[in-house]
C-alpha cells in the first residue's frame, strides 16, 4: 500500500473541485464529458450519500458517479461550494465546505455546512462519505424533486 502525503491528497482534491466546477460550468451531466472528472476518481470509487436525501444511496464506479451528478443536477438548480477547508493526513482527508444551494423544484435556497471524509489511494479518490448538518431541511427544500438512488 502506498501512503500519499497530505499535500498530495490536498492537491488531488483541489484539482477535483476545480474540475467539478469546470464540469458544472460546461453544463454538467448530459452536456459536459465526465472525462473532466474521471481522472480524479478510482474506477471502483464509492460515494455514500445519506439515504434521507433525494439523491441518497451508494454510488459505485465512474458510471455511478455520472448517475450521481445527473441526480444532483435534477435536484439542485445551483449548488455552490465556497469557503473550503482541507485537513489531510496520508490517505484520509476531511473537507469542510460552506454550501449555498437552490432547489430546482421548489426554488428554495439553503446555506449549510457539508463535511466530507475522503479516501485518496494511488493518487485517486476511492471513497467519499459526505455528512450534512441537516438532511431533513435539505429533503424538505427539495421535496418536489425526485432524484434517483445509486447502486
Amino acid at each position: 500500500m502506498t501512503i500519499r502525503s497530505a499535500t498530495d491528497s490536498v492537491t488531488i482534491l483541489t484539482g477535483m473541485y476545480a474540475a467539478e466546477a469546470e464540469y458544472l460550468a460546461a453544463g454538467g451531466p448530459g452536456e459536459a464529458p465526465f472525462d473532466l472528472l474521471a481522472p480524479f476518481f478510482a474506477p471502483d470509487v464509492v460515494l455514500h450519500q445519506a439515504d434521507a436525501l433525494p439523491y441518497g444511496g451508494t454510488w459505485r464506479g465512474h458510471e455511478g458517479m455520472e448517475r450521481f451528478f445527473l441526480a444532483m443536477s435534477q435536484v439542485w438548480e445551483s449548488f455552490d461550494m465556497a469557503d473550503q477547508e482541507f485537513l489531510a493526513t496520508g490517505e484520509t482527508a476531511v473537507v469542510l465546505t460552506q454550501v449555498r444551494a437552490r432547489a430546482r423544484a421548489t426554488r428554495r435556497e439553503l446555506a449549510f455546512p457539508l463535511l466530507q471524509r475522503i479516501k485518496v489511494e494511488g493518487g485517486r479518490i476511492s471513497e467519499v462519505r459526505p455528512f450534512y448538518w441537516d438532511t431533513e431541511a435539505i429533503a424538505v427544500a427539495c421535496e418536489e424533486s425526485g432524484g434517483r438512488r445509486g447502486r
